[in-house]
């Protein structure tokens, strides 16, 4: 264990550029003061990008859940139904999926995050029709979608390699990973959240197998199930070490466990406070990824924005659908208006990003920034966070 006197002299020599350890990582996310944390995430974050430092980004897209039935029953999930609930299954006919694309087009989306279940009878044939009509009809939008759970049950239903398998759903029009399915990768706490999908060495990989084909991902991680600080900093360093070797992982995004409406509900979620020293211990460990992305979505507007101090260089998407984690009780809802004002009140100018993170469109000047009614009418009809401050981030105001 590092000794106190000498957590300062860690984030020193992290701050100027230097490797730490998992051990010291650790020692820094449990001890480290908070605001000496951001302080340091913030300037690798400004050197990174020095010349833009100024700029924080974002994007928009869609998710489109193309079906709720799922053979692997996560206990944090509220969003599946097991393939024997016919009255509660569903999947979409490729039309409504083609509509759906139309109107990301349409609003301005440059991305979609095809998104849904591991349904016992959708092989990479599936896939390979629904990626190549997308494709077809829509060559402007990325399709940013799946992850290597989705790529091992895929492959075993059409008995095939994850190699085989990512060929040819990269062949029909996937352009990168959205890296689900990683939630926690060390063994306990995966078996205890996700006992029947692939284990975590076994998702790294096939993202391993998918970079080194040139399909890049970004990486995740699900905080406040029950896991350990010890095995979240696991996690980062199982993600770092493949990231060395194929510099394939493009972000990394952390989220905190939402607990209604499923098997796990009742659990401790994480705080507000773990999740920003999340955020910067991920930008100062994590020194081979190039972006760190705050998640508005489950900590809220207020905490996306706090992210921009602690490392973080992206809040994201402008999601025109979303019920994955809606459904598990994320009830937070944004427009680009309100997230082009929130990075503003950060200190930053907002910018419109690709999925590669280029800089589309950058709001330099207030005056000429968007007005998007549109976009907000087809959020998804969630409700909307209310004004009120979440009571930790009073507390952190008044630190």
């Amino acid at each position: 264990m590092t000794e106190k006197a000498d957590l300062q002299s860690v984030l020193d020599r992290a701050a100027e550029g230097g490797r730490i350890t998992p051990e010291e990582a650790l020692d820094l996310y449990r001890d480290a003061p908070l605001h000496a944390l951001g302080a340091a995430a913030d300037a690798v974050r400004r050197r990174r990008y020095a010349g833009t430092e100024h700029i924080a980004t974002y994007i928009i897209e869609r998710n489109i859940n193309y079906t709720n039935v799922c053979v692997t029953a996560c206990k944090f999930c509220a969003f599946y139904a097991p393939p024997k609930a016919e009255d509660k299954g569903w999947t979409r006919d490729l039309d409504d999926i083609l509509r759906r694309c139309a109107e990301t087009v349409e609003l301005g989306g440059t991305q979609i995050m095809f998104q849904g279940g591991h349904h016992p009878d959708f092989g990479v044939e599936y896939y390979e029709e629904h990626f190549s009509a997308i494709k077809a009809a829509y060559p402007q939008l990325v399709i940013h979608s799946l992850g290597a759970s989705e790529v091992e049950h895929m492959a075993r239903i059409s008995k095939v390699s994850a190699k085989e398998a990512i060929e040819r759903i990269h062949a029909a029009g996937l352009d990168s990973f959205a890296g689900a399915g990683a939630e926690l990768l060390p063994a306990r706490p995966r078996k205890a959240i996700a006992p029947l999908k692939e284990s975590g060495e076994r998702w790294l990989e096939i993202m391993e197998i998918a970079h080194n084909l040139g399909v890049e991902s970004t990486s995740t991680m699900l905080m406040g199930t029950g896991e350990t600080n010890a095995e979240r900093i696991e996690h980062l360093r199982m993600i770092r070490d493949v990231q060395d070797r194929t510099g394939g992982f493009r972000a990394f995004i952390p989220y905190t466990y939402q607990p209604e409406n499923n098997h796990l509900k009742g659990r401790t979620q994480a705080t507000l406070f773990e999740y920003l020293r999340m955020i910067a211990i991920a930008r100062l460990f994590m020194d081979n990824i190039a972006h760190i992305q705050g998640s508005w979505l489950t900590t809220g507007k207020e905490v996306g924005q706090l992210s921009l101090h602690y490392g973080a260089d992206d809040l994201g998407s402008i999601m025109l659908e979303e019920n994955v984690v809606s459904s598990a009780g994320a009830k937070h809802r944004s427009n680009r208006m309100e997230i082009i004002d929130l990075i503003r009140k950060a200190g930053r100018v907002p910018a419109q990003r690709a999925t590669t993170y280029e800089h589309l469109v950058v709001h330099e000047d207030p005056a000429q920034d968007p007005v998007d009614e549109r976009v907000q009418s087809h959020i998804s009809s969630t409700a909307i966070e209310g004004g009120t401050a979440h009571p930790e981030l009073k507390l952190l105001a008044s630190n």
